[in-house]
């Protein structure tokens, strides 16, 4: 990989109108360093963000304040130069249903005033790398949902970008063809050096593609890095406790042990729904020895007057991440 910052944004702000007269701030901040030649998936729940900053990165929405530049140039003062070295495919699959596989990538190409020679040369590489070749005379409409993504994905480079957006590219595919999609965008990583900027509710796509991942909530990046990094921060082990009682005596208690990596904390959804009944906690305890642990916790709960509802052992993983900083499980 290079050190070159295709993707870099400074204080991106996105704002819109609301419905009851205030303004609604979809990005608060947002600030990237994304590298050339890598993987960078953005991560947040519905809402967080992440649809909003790729619209301002792909030239489809103007940033209210602060700047987004991408390979190069920068996407208010020169969007046309922005998209000339950029490839998108959307969350929602956009085929014109009439048309074959080779008409969508024929017709795309002269978009962008591709010569004759140049359009059959390239149709015929990206086919080939898509596995569509014996396909791609057939209209679209007869496509599966996994060759679908693979025409979309290969419309996507057809102009040789630099950058490769990615919205949702496995959203509703089967595990099949799921890993076929993995497998394609690791070779334009590794093959090709394009920079990828993908967003994913799935958190094993993310574990399995990204050099990086940014989390996105409530408009602004809450936390970044490689994921085998954000994960071990985590602990060895993760103790996920549920409970109502004095919360905050608990949390320094647990920090107060050598043996807790972090303890993060947020309100969970109540299963109590008597008038005045105490609010019930989530708190990710990260450990070094799950099993271990789990009895001194218990004990520190009990001193503390806090009563455990339900608790659970596991390894961490990404949703583990996930939870902790934004509170919400991915798809919540």
């Amino acid at each position: 990989m290079t050190t070159t910052h295709t993707i870099l944004t400074e204080a991106l702000e996105k704002d819109y109108p609301g419905s009851d007269g205030h303004t609604v701030h979809a990005l608060t901040g947002i600030d990237l360093h994304i590298r050339g030649g890598e993987i960078y998936a953005l991560l947040g729940p519905n809402g967080a963000g992440k649809t909003t900053t790729i619209g301002i990165l792909t030239t489809l929405l103007l940033p209210t304040r602060g700047r987004a530049v991408v390979a190069g140039f920068d996407v208010v003062a020169d969007p046309g130069e922005v998209r000339r070295r950029i490839g998108v495919t959307f969350q929602e699959v956009v085929l014109d249903k009439d048309l074959s596989g080779r008409q969508v990538l024929d017709f795309h190409s002269r978009l962008y005033g591709q010569p004759l020679a140049e359009r059959q040369s390239r149709i015929r590489e990206l086919a080939a790398l898509v596995e569509l070749t014996d396909v791609l005379d057939r209209k679209a409409e007869t496509y599966s949902g996994g060759m679908k993504r693979r025409l979309e994905l290969a419309r996507g480079l057809m102009t040789h970008p630099q950058v490769l957006f990615l919205d949702e590219p496995t959203q509703g595919l089967d595990p099949h063809n799921r890993a076929g999609i993995w497998r394609y965008i690791r070779r334009l990583r590794d093959e090709h050096g394009i920079t990828l900027l993908l967003t994913t509710h799935y958190m094993e796509e993310a574990e399995a593609l990204a050099d990086r991942v940014g989390i996105v909530d409530h408009g602004r990046l809450v936390v970044e890095g490689a994921p085998d990094a954000l994960i071990r921060d985590m602990g060895a082990d993760v103790i996920a406790v549920r409970g109502a009682g004095n919360v905050d005596a608990f949390t320094v208690r647990l920090q107060q042990e050598p043996y807790v990596a972090q303890v993060k904390h947020h309100l969970a959804e109540t299963t109590d729904h008597t008038p005045g009944a105490p609010p019930s906690h989530q708190l990710q305890i990260g450990v070094d020895h799950g099993d271990r642990r789990l009895a001194a916790l218990i004990g520190l709960a009990s001193a503390a007057d806090f009563h455990i509802q339900e608790v659970t052992v596991q390894r961490p993983g990404l949703g583990d991440v996930f939870l902790a900083h934004t509170g919400r499980a991915l798809r919540d």
